[in-house]
């Protein structure tokens, strides 16, 4: 389906991105993962006893997760000033209760797991896209496992998890292409379940692997025993010469006294860009020495589009030469940044090819789609592909408003283009919220700062 120029009505007025006046020069620290934060909530949730979260990232996503893992029955206290501890304690309500998940697929996929431990009937609803987005491996994996679930047969948003305080788990069989999260979200609540889980994911390539590997590395963190293994291989361990594509989640208590939240390397992309298209510097404070987030992957595809990374006693600083080289990239594992590596692919020094990002039509939006729609609105010529899409840089001009379709990503990659873009308005910017609640705060600073 086309995706068609979005009816703002009455909407608070459009952003006017602001044009780069010089290279710019800039160190910010970004705000925490959401993906880390997320993961966090939930292990303490279900975790023998209270855990302080350090770091954690305020945004609607993560609000969206606290306000359901409080209808399940714990007990959640968000400081909302950056920095400040959460404190989660543990706890199951014996009442029906409603989720709401907004358009965040962390909870629409973390969250029915854990519902199948509490001893209530759990309806989950959405935003409209919500109804659109794939959860019904999800669902079909839970009842494999001995979970009550009714969806009405639309294997979609809204459903019911009716849960009896336990769960048996075992073995199940997953097809994760279309989201990473699909696979977190069984292996986070596998330790509660009676005879812990063997999740194995069959069919294409899952995206967004290193995901994978942090929910592993938090649930081990944890106290979790996690062992993996390869397609092929007689059972754990394994992993070895390959992406685990198994996963064995051993029953057992999961406690964590604390959680320390890094700061979220997927938000770094739209300011990494800007030191590339401007000729610039920027540096992110604090940027991990070691992760489990995608930062190789997106410090790699930074690389081919022309950058300078060094890591420094401080941070990581990344420099431009003010030319963004023509990329053909796989971005399977960094996917999140795909829609401001188009951004600068529209602005580069020749065509670009990217892929591994054919599910990015099943997010927020159909990334896709909206991406061809904004960029050929200014004059581009973007063509979508059956898994990526191909974009030959032209003359941009702004003639409306570039919407985000309700799509954090969009107001980034919006930001990245109108550095370039004379005029460029950005409708429902606040729609950045979801994930990067200032970030138009940050960005306006970071351009003051240039020359």
């Amino acid at each position: 389906m086309r995706i068609g120029h979005q009816d703002t009505g009455g909407a608070a007025p459009p952003w006017a991105a602001p044009r780069a006046g010089g290279a710019v020069r800039a160190r910010l620290r970004l705000p925490g993962s959401k993906s880390m934060t997320n993961r966090a909530l939930v292990l303490a949730a279900l975790a023998a006893g209270p855990t302080e979260i350090l770091g954690p990232l305020w945004a609607r996503d993560s609000r969206l997760m606290a306000g359901a893992l409080r209808a399940l029955g714990a007990s959640v206290d968000l400081a909302p000033s950056p920095g400040a501890a959460w404190r989660v304690s543990p706890g199951w309500t014996g009442t029906d209760t409603r989720v709401d998940v907004g358009n965040a697929g962390t909870v629409m996929r973390f969250v029915p797991p854990v519902a199948t431990l509490a001893r209530a009937a759990v309806e989950f609803h959405g935003d409209p896209r919500a109804a659109q987005r794939p959860v019904a491996a999800i669902i079909t994996a839970l009842r494999e496992i001995g979970a009550d679930i009714d969806d009405g047969g639309r294997g979609a948003i809204p459903f019911t998890v009716r849960g009896t305080g336990s769960l048996p788990g075992g073995a199940v069989t997953v097809d994760a292409s279309a989201s990473s999260q699909l696979v977190s979200g069984l292996l986070l609540a596998a330790p509660r379940y009676e005879k812990g889980l063997e999740v194995r994911h069959r069919g294409p390539r899952a995206p967004s692997a290193p995901h994978i590997a942090m929910t592993v590395q938090m649930l081990r963190e944890a106290g979790a025993a996690v062992e993996t293994a390869t397609a092929g291989s007689a059972g754990p361990p394994g992993g070895v010469g390959g992406v685990p594509d198994t996963w064995y989640i051993h029953p057992g208590v999961i406690s964590s006294p604390a959680i320390i939240v890094q700061p979220d390397l997927v938000n770094s992309a739209p300011f990494l860009a800007a030191a590339l298209l401007t000729g610039g510097s920027v540096t992110i404070l604090g940027w991990p020495a070691q992760t489990s987030q995608p930062a190789r992957q997106i410090l790699d595809v930074f690389t081919q589009l022309g950058g300078c990374a060094a890591m420094g006693p401080d941070g990581l600083t990344v420099t431009g030469s003010g030319q963004v080289r023509a990329v053909t990239a796989d971005l399977t594992d960094c996917s999140e940044i795909s829609l401001v590596v188009g951004a600068l692919a529209a602005l580069a020094d020749g065509p670009s090819v990217l892929t591994g990002i054919g599910h990015q039509r099943l997010q927020e939006t159909d990334r896709l789609g909206a991406l061809a729609t904004e960029l050929n609105a200014l004059g581009g010529s973007v063509t979508e592909l059956p898994d990526g899409v191909r974009i030959e840089p032209r003359p941009l001009r702004a003639s409306r408003p570039f919407d985000t379709y309700d799509d954090h990503r969009l107001v980034m990659a919006a930001a990245v283009l109108g550095l370039a873009v004379p005029g460029l308005l950005v409708a429902n910017v606040a729609t950045v919220g979801k994930t990067f609640p200032d970030f138009t705060r940050r960005w306006a600073a970071m351009l003051e700062r240039a020359p």
